[in-house]
């Protein structure tokens, strides 16, 4: 207990702490009504940031970006404390900055594995509930973004049982940046990333507005 409370622990004491408010946050949410993680994925977050290029290559299962932050705090405290469990039996606590960049670079690894395992277990929003080829022709918009051919964005798209999907998507090459709340055409999907191009007039045209509104 000594060890918890240890100076040396304060990042992952923090750590422990900032999850155990998350979840408390998130629970809290949901007996509301709504869900803090669906807000966060829905809100103007800066995809083109070096953070959201960690979370794109750490969310290997498409989970939300809740969730990733909750398992990356979960598992830095736990291998942090860990790491100074180690230290104290051999012989003293490593100083706190120390035990944390160890702690960081091996909690990423381990949260891009539980992603995907937790996305298996819990399908969500995104493309893990239908095939990925169901997407392709549809029309969907820009929730994060703008579009381009770097990191990739967001976009809100229905599949065929009327379900919304949040999924990761691209601008085709010959497009220049596509900013938010733009109706976009699903065209391609690489690697789980979608490919989109602005939506042609015509086919917005004869799409009813029901079926493009967001929720």
């Amino acid at each position: 207990m000594e060890l918890l409370l240890a100076p040396e622990c304060a990042p992952f004491a923090i750590a422990a702490v900032m999850l155990a408010a998350l979840t408390a946050i998130e629970v809290l949410c949901l007996l509301l009504g709504f869900s803090l993680g669906e807000v966060i994925d829905k809100s103007g977050f800066d995809d083109h940031s070096a953070l959201a290029g960690l979370l794109s290559w750490i969310n290997l299962g498409g989970v939300p970006i809740l969730v990733l932050l909750m398992l990356l705090l979960g598992f830095f405290a736990m291998i942090g404390f860990v790491l100074q469990s180690a230290a104290l039996a051999l012989w003293s606590p490593l100083p706190a900055p120390v035990a944390a960049v160890p702690a960081f670079i091996l909690s990423l690894p381990a949260v891009r594995s539980a992603s995907h395992l937790v996305a298996r277990i819990v399908p969500r929003d995104e493309s893990y509930a239908v095939d990925l080829s169901e997407f392709i022709g549809v029309l969907g918009e820009v929730a994060v973004g703008p579009l381009d051919q770097g990191l990739p964005g967001r976009i809100r798209a229905k599949d065929r049982h009327g379900n919304w999907h949040s999924l990761r998507a691209k601008a085709a090459k010959e497009e220049a940046p596509i900013a938010i709340g733009t109706d976009v055409l699903i065209v391609d999907c690489i690697s789980d990333v979608f490919i989109a191009i602005r939506a042609p007039s015509d086919i917005l045209a004869s799409t009813p507005s029901s079926s493009m509104e967001i929720p």
